[in-house]
């Protein structure tokens, strides 16, 4: 008997649009599919949010807020 191991689901990733802030000072960035409007303002400090693109786990918004 094995004690301790669960079957553990495989994580799925893949590359996914973000934005981060370009201030020096804030750490902060989101998931393109997680905006809520078009502005690409940080939700924290203000400042402008660059895209890049970032290998993370998918994570999937169900939010009637969100268009595809």
């Amino acid at each position: 008997m094995a004690f301790g191991k669960k079957n553990q689901a495989e994580i799925k990733e893949e590359e996914t649009k973000i934005w981060v802030c370009t201030s020096d000072d804030c750490n902060c960035w989101m998931r393109d599919n997680f905006r809520t409007n078009e502005e690409n303002l940080c939700p924290k400090c203000g400042n402008p949010m660059k895209q890049e693109n970032k290998v993370l786990q998918v994570v999937e918004n169900n939010s009637l807020y969100y268009k595809n």
